[in-house]
């Protein structure tokens, strides 16, 4: 009788030990427990509680081990942990402040400026950024769910002058593999689309998730793809980023960067300056440097105009053209971006 051969439990399970998938579902949702693993004491961000309980914190471990410890005003940490003066009201500061909810055409998809749409595809994200313009975004109703892409792929073949399409979040990457070939194979079928973005956070925060089965799935499509990455600082780029999105770069996948400016975590020279070096040195060009959107809960991140300018004006004196990003705004109902010199 042949020997009988133990079955491998791995080939079966759906989300192996320490996937990308798992990462996500470890991920830390307790201040407590995140303060408690950089070595700091509860009471260093004062009464957090209740901002907690508007936006809750949520980040995974392969960012937390980029915080070094010990340290409250490190500016990764300030990023993501929810902070006391997130409940102070502000003037000016808004549930809706770039006008996405006026600008939802059908469910999940947003058309605010000519030739491009973007998909709300997932309410889910890797981190919870507490700068985020969409904390109070009403994904219930304006998410481009599995259920709702066909109304939204009707829209699209509907319009021809409709060259790309922008999938959005949340953070897209979220979706696994299955998910995002079924609805890219989708987009790709309708004649006058040429163009695919997709924003993503992922790659910086849990750059597991650049599977080889994604990079096969961008780089065989029909349409031109560009992914924009969304780093802060230059500390979010080690080694482990380094590599994926070279992979990334190689299969043919262009790469660009926004980034927030973000009083108090990269609103100096020398932290600008390093991001773009750090960005470029992985495979990826400055894009956007964003002015702050200013939504509920995020006023202690503001950066004066002005203060801004001269950010950009000093970078253009030690950086290439092509490593300065272009400083905007989003303004709710405006055609396109707003540059600074406009401002």
């Amino acid at each position: 009788m042949p020997k009988t051969i133990p079955l491998n439990s791995m080939e079966f399970c759906p989300n192996p030990p320490n996937s990308w998938q798992q990462q996500l579902a470890q991920a830390i949702t307790s201040p407590e427990t995140l303060l408690n693993t950089l070595g700091l004491s509860i009471d260093t961000f004062g009464d957090y509680l209740p901002a907690n309980r508007q936006f809750s914190l949520k980040v995974p471990q392969a960012y937390v081990d980029k915080i070094q410890p010990n340290t409250p005003t490190d500016p990764l940490l300030l990023q993501i942990m929810t902070q006391s003066n997130e409940i102070v009201e502000a003037e000016g500061y808004t549930t809706d402040p770039v006008g996405d909810i006026r600008a939802s055409q059908v469910p999940g998809l947003l058309h605010k400026y000519h030739g491009r749409v973007l998909l709300i595809t997932t309410a889910a994200c890797a981190v919870h950024c507490r700068y985020c313009f969409r904390r109070h975004f009403p994904y219930q109703q304006q998410t481009a769910s599995r259920e709702n892409w066909q109304e939204a792929i009707e829209y699209i073949q509907q319009d021809s002058s409709i060259e790309e399409v922008i999938l959005s979040g949340g953070d897209p990457l979220v979706l696994s593999d299955d998910k995002l070939e079924t609805l890219i194979n989708k987009l790709e079928s309708i004649p006058h689309l040429s163009r695919l973005r997709i924003h993503s956070r992922l790659p910086v925060v849990l750059p597991d998730r650049v599977t080889d089965r994604l990079v096969n799935i961008l780089s065989s499509c029909r349409l031109n793809v560009c992914m924009v990455i969304h780093a802060n600082h230059a500390n979010e780029i080690s080694r482990a980023e380094i590599t994926i999105l070279r992979k990334l770069q190689k299969s043919g996948i262009n790469l660009l960067n926004q980034a927030v400016l973000l009083n108090n975590i990269n609103n100096l020279e020398k932290d600008q300056i390093n991001l773009s070096n750090a960005l470029y040195n992985a495979g990826v060009l400055p894009y956007y440097l964003h002015m702050l959107d200013p939504v509920s809960g995020s006023a202690h991140f503001e950066v004066e105009l002005e203060d801004a300018k001269k950010l950009i004006s000093n970078m253009r004196e030690k950086l290439p053209g092509f490593l300065v990003p272009k400083l905007v705004r989003e303004i709710a109902g405006e055609k396109s971006k707003t540059p600074a010199n406009e401002l």
